[in-house]
């Protein structure tokens, strides 16, 4: 069930940040879409992202973690060559996107986790009593 919940939080993600990017940088047809990209995205992160960033450690390192902003963008632009209507400009864009999108899937999962811990009554202040 959580695994949904959060596909949900990063198609709605998807969406606003698709409403505050001009059309000419990303494009989703609709929430049908928005929901095939939060999937993919979620496949590749989980798949071909850990082996890219294990690949990838020196350059990494070199540019002091910077790179792994080349590789979201990247993650980007493969979800966008294998979803139709689902469009990104090129690699800046896809970056640009890639950051507010994590941005405002952050947000959204902290508003979440808010909600559950007044659902269950916890406190955090109470956790190390």
């Amino acid at each position: 069930m959580k695994f949904i919940i959060r596909i949900l939080i990063s198609t709605l993600a998807v969406l606003l940040t698709c409403y505050i990017l001009p059309d000419r940088i990303v494009h989703v047809n609709g929430f049908t879409t928005a929901l095939i990209v939060a999937a993919a995205l979620a496949f590749l992160n989980s798949v071909i992202k850990p082996i890219l960033i294990v690949l990838t450690i020196p350059i990494t390192i070199f540019t002091l973690g910077l790179f792994l902003l080349a590789i979201n963008a990247g993650m980007v632009l493969l979800a966008d060559r294998f979803i139709d209507g689902f469009q990104v400009g090129g690699f800046w864009s896809a970056l640009l996107f890639s950051v507010l999108l994590s941005i405002i899937t952050s947000v959204f999962e902290g508003i979440r986790k808010r909600d559950e811990q007044r659902a269950d009554g916890t406190n955090n202040f109470n956790r190390f009593n």
